[in-house]
């Protein structure tokens, strides 16, 4: 891919091919080709995203070293909503680099970087706009360290504190700081079935010592809302969130509600009043019956043997 001589950023010919290869919705290709004319013209925009590039860039593969995005400008407002789509713009050939040299297949580094389009889908789809939902999320994907295998993404991670001691008090042979997979679950990407979930358990049991050979990875953990147990009083016991909570074990618990988790993945805002939230599905109504008798939604902590 040809560069403009700013960043990594492909040409404005270029660019529609390369925001489609990352799954962004058609709806918004005229945009964006127009906003990288913006971006050129704005010093300040552009000298913030030159100025953090390197960072990002460098950061590829590593996993303890902290990365900050770029402020957006405040004008225009477009640019600023979908600004930070444009650092992963720039960082794409450093991360597609970092894919080939690891052996990653083309078709997962595509369908991984793909989140960034799904990003921008879920911003249209719940804020009537275009942009980049959650922008933080995607340095995973750009770092080289989560991959979409199957129905879920497995990222190259460490132990946290808590989730070690919990697994070093329970007599496991873990501590923090010991290598982990962490599992993420992507929005849009159909039913999550056991057979989905074994598959891509599977995928990411060949695919890490395969492509990382000198990391090794025993466990993985899955720190969400899905893993609250509570969630076994509303749905059947053959309903996929629970046979998927069956999966993993305890590894400590919170105590500190986190009722906007559910609500933000599932309605996309955890802002609006319970009482104006969609009832179509068992999952709908049982958050929301559940906060409006009083009770709370907690992230769980899990892990399972790999």
């Amino acid at each position: 891919m040809a560069t403009s001589g700013t960043g990594g950023l492909p040409t404005a010919d270029e660019l529609p091919e390369v925001l489609l290869d990352l799954g962004v919705p058609h709806e918004d290709i005229n945009e964006l080709v127009a906003l990288r004319g913006v971006l050129l013209k704005d010093p300040a925009a552009l000298r913030s995203l030159e100025e953090r590039l390197p960072a990002l860039a460098d950061g590829i593969g590593a996993l303890d070293e902290p990365f900050q995005l770029p402020e957006p400008p405040r004008e225009p407002e477009a640019l600023g909503r979908f600004f930070h789509l444009f650092v992963y713009l720039a960082a794409l050939p450093y991360v597609l680099d970092y894919h080939q040299r690891h052996g990653i297949p083309r078709d997962i580094s595509r369908r991984t970087l793909a989140d960034l389009g799904r990003s921008v889908a879920a911003h249209r789809r719940w804020k009537g706009t275009g942009g980049l939902r959650y922008p933080r999320w995607l340095r995973f994907h750009f770092r080289g360290e989560l991959y979409q295998l199957g129905r879920l993404q497995f990222q190259r991670a460490r132990l946290g504190t808590r989730t070690g001691d919990g697994m070093a008090a329970a007599g496991l042979p873990y501590a923090p700081g010991d290598p982990c997979l962490a599992i993420h679950i992507p929005d849009c990407y159909g039913p999550l079935t056991p057979e989905a979930c074994d598959h891509s358990m599977a995928l990411a049991r060949a695919f890490f010592p395969r492509h990382f050979p000198d990391e090794r990875y025993r466990i993985a953990v899955l720190h969400s809302w899905v893993l609250d147990r509570q969630l076994a009083r509303y749905l059947p016991p053959d309903a996929n969130l629970i046979r998927f909570q069956e999966r993993f074990r305890t590894a400590y618990e919170s105590a500190e509600p986190a009722d906007g988790d559910p609500l933000a993945f599932v309605f996309g805002s955890a802002d609006r009043p319970l009482d104006t939230l969609p009832r179509h599905t068992t999952l709908q109504r049982a958050l929301t019956d559940h906060l409006r008798s009083g009770g709370h939604w907690y992230i769980g902590h899990g892990w399972l043997p790999l």
